[in-house]
Formats: C-alpha cells, sequence, structure tokens
C-alpha cells in the first residue's frame, strides 16, 4: 500500500509540474465482497491517465467518468459502483473522489518520513450518500503534522463517517550475494514494489547498473553487515553461494529483527549451517531460528533462477502476511 501511495504522489507532483489537476479516488466502505478492499486508491490525471488501480479492472472506467466532474468543478464527492449486477465483481464500493494537491511543505515531509522508514496515516471522511459535498476529504497523519489531500485548511468533520488506514514503511528486500539468480530475484521484488538492497562483496563489486529494480549496492565483508540498516519491516534472504560467507553474514546479523531470513541451498547445508551457528554462538536465542527460512522459497519445484525467484517471494508475502504455505524448509529429503 506504501508504495502504491507513494507512486501517486510521485505521480501528482509530475502533474503539477505541467499545469495537469488531479482526483484521488479512494475506497473507503465495501458492503459484501470485493476483489480489493478499502484502503486502495487511484489517481486520476487530467487528460485521463490512471496511476493505480480500485479494483480488478470492472470500476476504473466508471471511476474515469465520475471524476470529470471533480477535475471540473474541484468539489469532492462520493459514488458507489455496485458489482452484484455486473459481471465478475461482486459487493458494493464507496468511493471518495476528492480533488489532490500537494504543498512544498507536504512534499518534503512526506519524503523524509519515506527515507527514515516512518509509518504514517490516511484518515478519509465520508458519507454513504452519492453526491458532492466540500468538506469530504482524507487527510495524512504525520504524528506532529497533519495535511489534507486538497493542499487547503483542514475541514470540519462533524457527521462524517471515518476510515482510517495506517500504512508501513516500503517493504525492504535486503539480498546478500550478487550473482545471476539475485539479479532475477531483485528485479521481482522491485515490482512487487519492495525496495531492494544487494550486498556484494568488495573483492567483486557491483552497481545498481548491474541489479536493475534495486535501490543500492553495498559492497560488505560479513562483520560489516551490522551497519545494515534492517527493521521488522525487512526480509533477509542469503545466497552468496559460499557456505562460510553465509553463515559469517548470518552470525553478524543475529540481533537484528527482519521478519523473515532465507537461506539458499539444500537441507543438509542447512543444518550444517544451523549447528555450527549453535555452536559459535551459544548465547543465541532459539526464537531467532523461527525466522529462519531453508531452503527459502515454497515447494513448487522451482528449478530455474525466475522459478526460485518466485518461490522466495512467495514464502516471504506469506510469512509477512502470516498465511500457510508448503514452505522448503518443512519437506524431508531433496529438495529437486
Amino acid at each position: 500500500m506504501t508504495y502504491e501511495f507513494k507512486e501517486i504522489i510521485s505521480q501528482v507532483l509530475e502533474n503539477q509540474q505541467h499545469g495537469k489537476k488531479s482526483v484521488l479516488a479512494s475506497v473507503v466502505a465495501l458492503d459484501g465482497s470485493s476483489y480489493r478492499k478499502p484502503g486502495v486508491r487511484m489517481l486520476i490525471t487530467e487528460g485521463g491517465k490512471i496511476t493505480g488501480a480500485v479494483s480488478g479492472g470492472c470500476v476504473e472506467k466508471d471511476v474515469l467518468f465520475e471524476a470529470q466532474s471533480v477535475l471540473k468543478t474541484g468539489i469532492a464527492k462520493m459514488m458507489t459502483y455496485d458489482g452484484r449486477y455486473r459481471l465478475g465483481c461482486e459487493g458494493t464500493l464507496y468511493i471518495l473522489l476528492e480533488p489532490m494537491a500537494i504543498s512544498l511543505e507536504f512534499e518534503q515531509l512526506f519524503f523524509q518520513q519515506i527515507a527514515q522508514r516512518k509509518s504514517f496515516k490516511i484518515d478519509s471522511f465520508f458519507k454513504k450518500e452519492v453526491g458532492e459535498l466540500e468538506v469530504l476529504e482524507s487527510v495524512i497523519d504525520f504524528g506532529e503534522k497533519q495535511f489534507s489531500m486538497t493542499s487547503r485548511a483542514l475541514s470540519s468533520h462533524s457527521g462524517l463517517e471515518k476510515f482510517s488506514q495506517q500504512l508501513s514503511p516500503v517493504s525492504k528486500l535486503i539480498i546478500i550475494g550478487a550473482e545471476h539468480d539475485s539479479v532475477k530475484l531483485g528485479i521481482l521484488a522491485s515490482q512487487l514494489g519492495w525496495e531492494v538492497s544487494i550486498v556484494s562483496s568488495p573483492k567483486d563489486p557491483k552497481t545498481t547498473e548491474n541489479f536493475p529494480g534495486s535501490k543500492e549496492v553495498l559492497a560488505l565483508e560479513p562483520e560489516q553487515a551490522k551497519e545494515i540498516a534492517i527493521d521488522n519491516q525487512t526480509a533477509v534472504v542469503l545466497m552468496t553461494h559460499n557456505y562460510a560467507r553465509d553463515l559469517h553474514f548470518l552470525l553478524s546479523i543475529k540481533d537484528k529483527h527482519p521478519f523473515y531470513i532465507g537461506i539458499l541451498g539444500s537441507t543438509k547445508r542447512r543444518e550444517k549451517m544451523y549447528n555450527e551457528l549453535i555452536e559459535m554462538q551459544t548465547d543465541i536465542e532459539f526464537n531467532f531460528f523461527d525466522k529462519l527460512y531453508g531452503p527459502a522459497g515454497i515447494d513448487i519445484g522451482a528449478i530455474t533462477p525466475e522459478e526460485i525467484a518466485v518461490a522466495i517471494l512467495a514464502e516471504i508475502l506469506a510469512v509477512k502476511r502470516g498465511k500457510s504455505i508448503p514452505s522448503l524448509r518443512e519437506k524431508m529429503g531433496a529438495i529437486h
């Protein structure tokens, strides 16, 4: 969600530079079921460009049509989309359409929050009634400062319903290893909106040109891994293809708090690594092993680097969202 909203903010800034108006469409309530839930957003640019999505494709044309009046009048409105009478869509969506503009102060604070990996909140004030109403709006709350999406003074929200959404830092993937399979994993993760960092060997330095979609490439030895910024929205995958380096990188990050650590290789290799880890660090907490996934990935019979990337990212997403999946770490015997 945070990545999608960041893309919307960037598009609004581009629109403002070219003198184009923007309308933000936010799903703020739902009756029944739908492909996507409240909290999804899309931006309509004057001229018809769409950034983001509020459904699997059945709603966007109606939203684009309804947004034209907001582009013209600058007044927010509510619309509904009743999917019960449309093929492939179920439930009724309540969608807030509001003009969107960004001040310089908001721009600076927003990207500061993103860079510092801080959470923020969006409150959308609405009515479940179709029509225009100027006080309808979304407010971004950075804690010490709040901003209306319309870039105007905050309105009174008396008598309105509120939908609140907490947006966490952008999901981050640290890939320790800089071989061909790391490239594939990094590309796929970036396409999912993840912030990707690559850790390469100082003896074989690489750049972001070698890793499309990556934010940075860090040339580090294992003992320097303690310097890497890792929080609870971060996943780490060890894939140096060097047993000793993987082990020592694992030792260096044992006191960090990623939600997932994947280790490439066989079950036998994993067991050897775990045993050596315990021998080298007798005080290691055993709940550390709960976040270790080796062999990394779900059991889909992945063979190629691209397939392995899919298997690993599927497992990471499942762990992040608390879903049960057939992890390779649970498989007995060979993984191929």
